[in-house]
């Protein structure tokens, strides 16, 4: 259950963060209501998520390395920002990153 809830701490930061490419200095109401409620829904999530008991520098490891690869993902395959191979290396090295801090952690 906690990753179910992990899961939807990190979608909501995404559509939160993908949100804001449309605001447009805050002149488009609609993604901006999305930025909010992305925002906040996923501080509410990740909350959920240290209660449940995975340590906060795991979730959060968890939470922003995942939710960043998936932003430069979506970005580049549906936004038509570009990704070069620096960064296809960083998103390597994040996911590597995660499965380190899981694998080394007592559950």
């Amino acid at each position: 259950m906690v990753y179910i809830v992990l899961a939807l701490a990190i979608l909501s930061e995404v559509l939160g963060t993908i949100s804001l490419r449309f605001v447009e200095g805050l002149s488009k109401p609609l993604p901006l209501l999305l930025v909010v409620l992305g925002y906040g829904s996923a501080f509410i999530a990740l909350s959920r998520v240290l209660k449940m008991g995975i340590p906060v520098g795991a979730a959060y490891a968890i939470w922003s390395g995942v939710g960043v690869a998936l932003v430069v993902l979506i970005g580049t395959f549906f936004l038509n920002e570009t990704m070069t191979l620096v960064q296809l290396l960083g998103i390597v090295l994040i996911i590597g990153g995660v499965v380190a801090l899981e694998a080394g952690g007592a559950h």
